[in-house]
């Protein structure tokens, strides 16, 4: 337990200084750059995983750099940001690196700098539809984060209430992944048992701006803004991805 402990110690000193030594506040040239920028918002953000998804949009007809050529991007925490117009919107186009953290991350930081209406994100994606294949353009009307789970201890089953179940912080509302229906059976063994058992799982929690602190309400599957879902159909009619 003290070894836990100290590792814990030493790892919570690690972070602390490694907030110390990034350059958290945003400079006095940074936020002249910025309020320059946001006279010509709001903007759509358009943000892709990755520089090499982010190319085809920037060299395409479509795209239109500032005539600035000092603002056509903004440089902040690792990310550049592409300043310009996209089939005639102002729009705002990023790179945010691969996994949901980054793409949070990124995100977060265009809605806190920009002024901004909307934000569109783009990437690769698998599917089980047989009429789909590769390169083909889906728009999804709505979407869910499915890797926020609950997972339930082994033994326990689905009419077994969940840890904090009942302070509404988990739910069974949304279904459960059993892993014994995966199990590979061996000639010796017709057991489907896995002592993985059950995911549950779970919706995002949503905290609002207006309203106060710390109120807010959970949503599994996320509709899209029809605005946003009438650009994007411009962006596939490009075909520029």
């Amino acid at each position: 337990m003290c070894c836990c402990r100290g590792l814990l110690m030493i790892y919570l000193v690690l972070l602390s200084c490694s907030f110390e030594a990034s350059d958290a506040e945003i400079s006095e040239h940074m936020l002249k750059m910025l309020k320059k920028v946001n006279r010509h918002g709001p903007y759509v953000g358009v943000l892709v995983p990755s520089v090499s998804l982010l190319q085809p949009l920037l060299q395409s007809s479509s795209y239109e750099p500032e005539d600035d050529p000092s603002d056509h991007h903004v440089d902040y925490a690792g990310r550049r940001f592409h300043i310009g117009t996209f089939e005639h919107k102002d729009a705002i186009l990023a790179a945010t690196g691969k996994g949901m953290i980054n793409a949070a991350i990124t995100t977060q930081i265009m809605c806190t700098l920009f002024s901004v209406k909307g934000i569109l994100h783009y990437g690769l994606a698998g599917n089980t539809n047989k009429d789909q294949n590769v390169g083909d353009i889906v728009i999804p009307q709505s979407w869910a984060h499915t890797g926020l789970w609950n997972w339930q201890r082994y033994g326990n089953g689905p009419d077994d209430e969940l840890p904090l179940e009942d302070d509404g912080d988990f739910t069974r509302e949304y279904g459960y992944l059993n892993f014994g229906d995966y199990t590979n059976k061996t000639k010796d063994d017709d057991s489907t048992d896995n002592f993985l058992n059950n995911i549950w799982y779970q919706p995002e929690e949503i905290f609002h701006s207006e309203g106060g602190p710390e109120l807010k309400n959970t949503i599994f599957w996320v509709p899209v803004a029809q605005a946003l879902f009438e650009f994007a159909k411009e962006l596939e009619a490009s075909h520029t991805i």
